[in-house]
């Protein structure tokens, strides 16, 4: 052999080594986890078919803010799983008589009740659920209370609930007051305590719904704010070991998309796939970007909706879907009043095996003096892992995933087909071609609606032996959509 194909044996052997690393770098561990379209992160062709988003059905209004001590501005409502219970914090009032930091529960996440708690004083009685209210009429203490419950294994009992709220103070070496997030803990959700005497987070505007939790992904608390960004009210995200020391805000990325304005965010791990990030933020349009003046003979600085947004690191998300998540609907009261209608409650809980349940404000008016009409929240339902589907219509298409590696030996598809709808599965190896027993061919047609589908072949579902290798899957469909695929033992 001479010395120039000597080269060129070396020099091709590179190549096959950097290609081959190249596709294994591409190669996308997904383990055994829940994994959703929602973010297009899986998908790498697209044939005829779509990624669809879908909006939540509009179910009953749950809950009317018509205590003493609730009212017109009532809102910036929370709401999560504790237990066998749900719980439901929000502000009761608001800066035009008084601000206070509320909760109601509930059995099932549609009926709920205000326990009388017995802790804060409203017209000669304790017979109220208010768990705090700052020393000042309002923008202290419980203008935006968000509390969680604390995941963090090494979190102490007493602090087994957190919360962060706006306060107003003076920093050192300032004259004027300005805006910061202080931090408030509780040993049981309903008795709660400042956490040291000084702000956690002093960058940022802080008068929307700030939301922190601990993230098992980073193993460390995060908190998503409100901040100005290029003359757009925007989201920013720091970081902290303890829920004391904070890492400066850092802005989120959405790529291409447009800025636009988020009065809320709503971003949280989604229960039953934590790896992945959702964010629900209510869209704000001011009256100087569209005229709203005498709006159905309304007073209103504007208009809202909700939108959706996913992401796998909390900080880049993916906002291919521009259209709205949550529309105001034909009730006009839900047109203007644009600090709190379409605001989506932060949380979102699963009321059944088949059924989530997102929550979102109505009714809210930023003069409610005027009109006297009292803030309601709605519940919304959706399929589980429903957020966004790949969709192919009556024609048919198709999806091709990009390298995925797994572990188990059933793929399980949470997927819905019309009648004569229907779906079949290929699994392939990185070049494209049929894994042998795994074919198009080989797969038994599926077609009716379930949140868990095992895929069966000709040999049957077991799939244990690809596990660990690098394969695609194609998924060919008609009128059809898939909400989810997993492999489980």
């Amino acid at each position: 052999m001479t010395a120039a194909k000597r080269v060129l044996l070396a020099v091709l052997a590179i190549v096959v080594c950097v290609a081959t690393a190249a596709r294994a770098a591409e190669t996308l561990d997904i383990g055994s986890r829940l994994e959703l379209f929602a973010d297009g992160v899986l998908v790498e062709k697209l044939t005829d078919a779509r990624l669809q988003l879908h909006s939540p059905i509009a179910r009953e209004a749950v809950f009317r803010f018509d205590a003493p001590w609730e009212g017109g501005q009532s809102g910036y409502a929370t709401v999560f799983k504790d237990g066998q219970r749900y719980r439901l914090y929000y502000r009761g009032g608001g800066d035009l008589v008084r601000e206070r930091t509320c909760l109601a529960e509930s059995k099932d996440g549609i009926n709920w009740e205000r326990p009388k708690l017995g802790l804060f004083e409203v017209n000669g009685s304790k017979e109220n659920n208010i768990v705090w209210t700052g020393e000042k009429k309002a923008y202290c203490e419980s203008h935006n209370f968000s509390p969680f419950n604390d995941a963090n294994p090494s979190a102490p009992p007493a602090q087994r609930y957190k919360a962060v709220t706006l306060g107003r103070v003076v920093l050192p070496g300032e004259k004027d007051h300005r805006n910061v997030l202080l931090a408030f803990v509780s040993p049981d959700g309903v008795h709660w305590q400042r956490l040291g005497n000084r702000p956690i987070i002093t960058e940022g505007s802080f008068d929307s719904h700030n939301c922190a939790f601990w993230d098992a992904n980073r193993n460390e608390y995060v908190c998503y704010l409100r901040q100005g960004i290029q003359g757009k009210r925007g989201v920013c995200r720091a970081t902290s070991k303890d829920f004391i020391n904070w890492t400066q805000p850092e802005p989120l990325h959405y790529g291409d998309a447009p800025l636009e304005h988020f009065y809320t965010n709503g971003i949280l791990t989604y229960c039953r796939a934590e790896h992945l990030y959702l964010g629900f933020p209510m869209r704000f349009v001011p009256p100087q970007e569209r005229n709203t003046v005498g709006f159905d003979n309304r007073k209103t600085d504007g208009l809202s909706d909700a939108v959706f947004m996913a992401g796998r690191d909390g900080l880049h998300f993916d906002r291919r879907f521009m259209e709205a998540f949550i529309r105001p609907g034909l009730d006009p009261r839900n047109w203007g009043g644009a600090h709190g209608n379409s605001t989506p409650v932060w949380g979102l809980v699963q009321t059944s095996p088949e059924e989530m349940s997102i929550y979102w404000m109505e009714h809210y008016d930023n003069y409610p003096e005027d009109t006297g009409m009292i803030p309601q929240i709605r519940r919304g339902t959706l399929r589980t892992d429903g957020f966004v589907s790949v969709s192919a219509g009556y024609k048919g298409g198709e999806c091709l995933t990009r390298p995925l590696s797994f572990k188990g030996s059933r793929l399980v598809l949470n997927v819905s087909t019309s009648a004569v709808g229907s779906v079949k599965v290929e699994i392939q190896g990185v070049a494209g071609r049929p894994m042998p027993g795994f074919g198009l061919d080989d797969c038994a047609e599926i077609w009716g609606d379930e949140i868990e589908r095992v895929v069966k072949w000709k040999g049957g579902p077991d799939v244990s032996k690809l596990a660990g290798k690098p394969v695609r899957l194609r998924f060919v469909m008609k009128d059809a959509d898939l909400y989810s695929i997993r492999f489980r033992s």
